[in-house]
């Protein structure tokens, strides 16, 4: 039986996907009773690393944190000896890194599956979450049309696999040299739904019935803020852009979120915000990101 991990979304077939999201809103299972799960932080994170813990307790096991310094990756040792030593003491190792390479090098050699917890290509986990908020609170997958306005990131391009392989439709509204390349659109173009890009955040939001965006200055880019905050400047999430969207439309933020910058006060803490449910779906989505690991390797139920 071969090793399964999850580092992208499209790691996933589009029915493994669904099944995931089931088992997200399941019961937990034991499959990690008496069972050690490595969380390794090179960047460190609130809803992560709490999200991932609990649900390592829920489903029986026992979460071991471990912080990026701690192990030094490519500094005291190198990644594969990490992985291999760490994959002897736990069934699942799960990694919060600076690069997409660490984690694909970490699946290259694990004998136990290996989880991104986030990437600067990737975020699978944020994407469960969100699609798990968005199918309880907008509609099913294929109703959605999800609209993302500002920078084309990790979580953008997460959150647009998972929309696409589901049917959904995707728009990005993003300012020259930070949107998607046209590869990247038709790689995208490719998994199933519809995806178009504009310059013009109006034109992006029209007709969305989901509006997601994120901060600006992610961890690592402090030293482009001030660059950043001239770029994005037309680009807040605020009540007139909402107003754009289809009637009712809902809001999305993956956080940390900074009122006034991507987004306004108004929005962010309004009624149509979906942002504090979204953050507890990680929990959610954890699980069920484990879950799905762990029959994979003949240890869950359905296996």
């Amino acid at each position: 039986m071969s090793t399964r991990h999850l580092l992208d979304i499209t790691d996933l077939t589009p029915g493994e996907l669904r099944h995931v999201l089931a088992l997200s809103v399941a019961p937990p299972p034991r499959s990690l009773e008496g069972l050690g799960v490595a969380l390794v932080f090179e960047k460190p994170s609130n809803r992560t690393r709490h999200s991932m813990e609990m649900a390592v307790v829920q489903m029986g096991g026992h979460p071991v944190y471990t912080r990026g310094e701690e192990v030094g990756l490519d500094t005291r040792e190198s990644v594969e000896d990490v992985t291999r030593i760490l994959a002897g003491y736990h069934a699942v190792i799960a990694a919060r890194v600076f690069s997409h390479a660490t984690v694909e090098r970490m699946a290259a050699c694990s004998s136990v599956p290996v989880v991104n917890m986030l990437s600067d290509r990737s975020h699978p986990l944020q994407a469960l979450a969100d699609m798990v908020t968005m199918r309880q609170h907008v509609g099913a997958p294929d109703e959605l049309s999800v609209a993302w306005v500002g920078d084309y990131n990790n979580v953008a391009r997460s959150l647009a696999e998972a929309v696409l392989m589901l049917g959904g439709a995707m728009s990005f509204g993003c300012p020259a040299g930070y949107a998607p390349a046209a590869d990247e659109i038709d790689r995208l173009s490719a998994l199933g739904g519809p995806v178009r890009s504009s310059a013009d955040p109006v034109a992006a939001v029209a007709g969305a019935n989901v509006v997601h965006t994120d901060t600006w200055v992610s961890m690592g880019q402090e030293a482009e803020s001030a660059e950043r905050r001239k770029v994005f400047a037309g680009y807040i999430v605020d009540e007139k852009l909402m107003a754009s969207a289809a009637p009712g439309a809902r809001f999305m933020h993956c956080m940390p979120a900074h009122r006034g910058d991507e987004v306004s006060a108004e929005v962010f803490d309004g009624a149509r915000s979906l942002v504090i449910e979204q953050g507890h779906h990680r929990l959610t989505a954890a699980r069920g990101a484990l879950s799905f690991l762990m029959e994979k390797s003949g240890k869950g139920p359905q296996s």
